[in-house]
């Protein structure tokens, strides 16, 4: 799984994208070796030290280890457990809403004289 997310995360270096990542380990000090271990470049939150059950998984209601939810740049989650080529291509159709959506926000405010 994280050869693709570090791809992932490569590939959009250049694009309003975040990959953020929750760890449920319990150990924090191994937490931080895996993740130096395993390259991850993101950031990662602890769940704390109730592992899975966790206040960031309770919250969020996290039942299966992995859980992906892709946000779009609202704070709307627009999907879930994707991975792989479908995790691309919700992330990339995502991505062209917004520039569709800024691009719209530029011609309105350029009909509008610039204000």
């Amino acid at each position: 799984m994280y050869p693709h997310e570090r791809s992932l995360v490569k590939r959009l270096a250049d694009k309003p994208f975040a990959l953020i990542g929750v760890n449920s380990d319990p150990d924090k000090e191994a937490l931080a070796a895996r993740l130096k271990e395993e390259n991850i470049t993101w950031r990662s939150f602890w769940n704390g030290p109730k592992g899975t059950g966790g206040p960031i998984s309770t919250k969020w209601n996290v039942r299966a280890w992995p859980t992906i939810y892709i946000l779009d740049h609202k704070g709307i989650i627009r999907a879930k457990n994707k991975r792989g080529e479908a995790m691309d291509e919700v992330v990339d159709r995502l991505l062209a809403e917004l520039e569709r959506e800024r691009a719209g926000a530029g011609e309105a405010k350029d009909d509008q004289g610039g204000r």
